[in-house]
C-alpha cells in the first residue's frame, strides 16, 4: 500500500511538472503600443501611442500559450500632429464619445484565447479585444525574441466593429474603418 501512495505522489508531481504553468509580467514602462488612422481617398492620417497600464504572458511548458493586458485609452497621444493647439484638438476629439469614449470607457483590454507556433519564434495568436465595452475576436502574428523578453506585431481592426463610428462629413477628409496597432511588449 506504501508503494502505491508513494507511485501515485510521484505521477501526480511529475504530471504539475509537465504542465507547470508560469505568469510573466510584462513591463509596461518598456511596452509600446503605436496606433495609426487612415484616411479613406488620400495618403496619410495620424498616428500616436497609448500606455499599456498592466499585463502578463502565460507561459506553458516553455512555450507562450496565453496572456492578458490592460490599456489605458484615457492615454492616447497624436505623435504626427506638431502645432498644439490642433494636437489637442484632434486628441480631445478622439476621447470625445465619437470616437473612444474615454469617460466612460477608460480601459481597453487583450485576452489572448489561443497560440499556434508556426516554429520556435513566430506563431498566430488568437484573442479577445475589449474597446467601448464591446467584445470581439482579433487574431494576429507575432515574433517572440526570448533573448531580448519580447513580442510584437502589426495587425489592423475594423473600428466600427467596436462602434467607434465617425464619419467625417467631407469626402475628401473620410477615415478609413481600420485602425492600426504596432505593439511591442517587454518583460
Amino acid at each position: 500500500m506504501k508503494k502505491i501512495i508513494i507511485a501515485s505522489m510521484l505521477i501526480a508531481s511529475f504530471s504539475v511538472t509537465l504542465n507547470a504553468q508560469e505568469k510573466l509580467k510584462v513591463n509596461p514602462t518598456k511596452s509600446t503600443l503605436h496606433w495609426y488612422g487612415y484616411y479613406t481617398f488620400y495618403f496619410g492620417g495620424h498616428d500616436g501611442t497609448i500606455n499599456i497600464i498592466e499585463g502578463h504572458f502565460i507561459k506553458t511548458n516553455e512555450k507562450i500559450t496565453g496572456g492578458e493586458f490592460n490599456i489605458d485609452m484615457t492615454s492616447i497621444k497624436s505623435t504626427d500632429v506638431k502645432n498644439k493647439k490642433a494636437n489637442k484638438s484632434l486628441v480631445n476629439h478622439l476621447k470625445d464619445p465619437d470616437f473612444f469614449d474615454v469617460k466612460k470607457y477608460p480601459t481597453a483590454k487583450v485576452v489572448i484565447t489561443k497560440v499556434d507556433y508556426h516554429d520556435a519564434t513566430h506563431a498566430r495568436i488568437e484573442a479577445n479585444l475589449t474597446l467601448k465595452g464591446v467584445t470581439k475576436s482579433i487574431n494576429f502574428q507575432v515574433e517572440f525574441n526570448f533573448e531580448a523578453l519580447t513580442m510584437t506585431t502589426k495587425f489592423k481592426i475594423d473600428r466600427t466593429r467596436w462602434g467607434v463610428n465617425y464619419n467625417s462629413k467631407m469626402k475628401d477628409g473620410a477615415i478609413s474603418d481600420a485602425i492600426g496597432f504596432e505593439v511591442k511588449l517587454s518583460l
